[in-house]
């Protein structure tokens, strides 16, 4: 029997999905949606609150201001909430309408950017705004997902130990990159206790991280408009861009299994099954994808028909996983 005081006490941490048939490779994906944020982002919101009380950056009475795409919110919300914080959440028109509710109800506050920045698009826009909240009042912190060391030292310190716990003998692990704080720590991690096994960073098309040429990103999660300060390629073997449409694709895919995952989680395994089909074509490599988030907040987006038409057009909703492969180095040259 657990018992809790705090909802950020609790998370199931060795849940994996056997996707071997889909793959035609081993092939398991982590399921970290299971807390009550319903993302990984839990496990960074905790470690940052929790480093920032310990500094006395964080005091009785402050109000913590966040720049976020909808998860890391929810999860800031919940921690905020449950020790007694105020938080303000500064995103725009891609976070999902149900992400936004459910930090109202937790009692934030939730500031949605129009317009992007010029250059740095709509997470340029954001921190702007975050700054300025934080400039005009005395008791607002940010925490700074996108340079705090405790988003990679959260899952250093976790995610990581807790994939090679469950397979010893892994090959590949593939991580999702926005801030990249997951990608961070468990690369960081696994590079200490295993540094045979092979990195593979999962981003989006119209992703600047790895080098890319910016374009609009509908799904909200992976990817960004402005290099993360977190990201050191040195960690990284290989990295794959997966188009939006095929995060959609994936999403369906699984949800006809009975599995209703994030888009986050669709991009990071359409990345991981192409990769596997020009890597893995025997089927020999143990290889682990985590999965960052559950669909429930995508029910109006990813997994609307309607939605879907309009965004990325019909042939989406008729064809299943595309199944070649699109690499960074294509792009930038630096990774292959």
């Amino acid at each position: 029997m657990q018992v809790i005081s705090t909802p950020q006490e609790f998370n199931v941490s060795e849940l994996y999905v056997d996707l071997g048939d889909l793959a035609g490779s081993e092939l398991f994906l982590k399921c970290e949606g299971f807390n009550f944020a319903g993302s990984i982002k839990l496990k960074a919101a905790a470690e940052m609150v929790t480093a920032a009380e310990r500094s006395g950056v964080l005091r009785p009475g402050a109000t913590l201001v966040e720049s976020s795409s909808g998860n890391l919110g929810v999860a800031l919300a919940i921690v905020t909430a449950s020790l007694g914080y105020g938080f303000i959440c500064v995103t725009d028109a891609r976070c999902t309408l149900a992400a936004r509710q459910l930090m109202q109800t937790l009692g934030s506050s939730v500031q949605l950017i129009t317009e992007p920045h010029p250059e740095r698009g709509f997470l340029g826009a954001r921190i702007q705004r975050v700054k300025r909240l934080c400039a005009e009042n005395d008791n607002y912190v940010w925490l700074n997902q996108y340079a705090n060391p405790g988003n990679w030292g959260a899952h250093h310190r976790t995610t990581g130990r807790e994939i090679l716990h469950s397979f010893p003998h892994l090959d590949v692990l593939f991580v999702g990159a926005g801030t990249t704080g997951t990608l961070m720590g468990c690369a960081r991690y696994l590079a200490e206790a295993k540094p045979s096994v092979r990195i593979v960073a999962i981003d989006t098309v119209g992703s600047v991280t790895f080098g890319g040429p910016p374009s609009q990103r509908m799904i909200p999660g992976l990817g960004t408009s402005v290099r993360p300060q977190l990201l050191d390629e040195s960690f990284v073997d290989d990295v794959v861009l997966v188009p939006e449409a095929d995060t959609v694709r994936a999403c369906r895919e699984l949800v006809r299994r009975g599995f209703l995952f994030g888009g986050s989680t669709g991009t990071v395994l359409s990345g991981a099954l192409r990769w596997l089909r020009t890597h893995d074509r025997a089927g020999e490599l143990t290889t682990v994808a985590i999965a960052p988030d559950l669909g429930e907040r995508y029910l109006d987006t990813v997994y609307s028909d309607q939605w879907v038409e309009d965004i990325y057009g019909a042939e989406v909703l008729l064809n299943r996983l595309a199944p070649e492969p699109i690499h960074s180095d294509a792009l930038s040259g630096t990774l292959s």
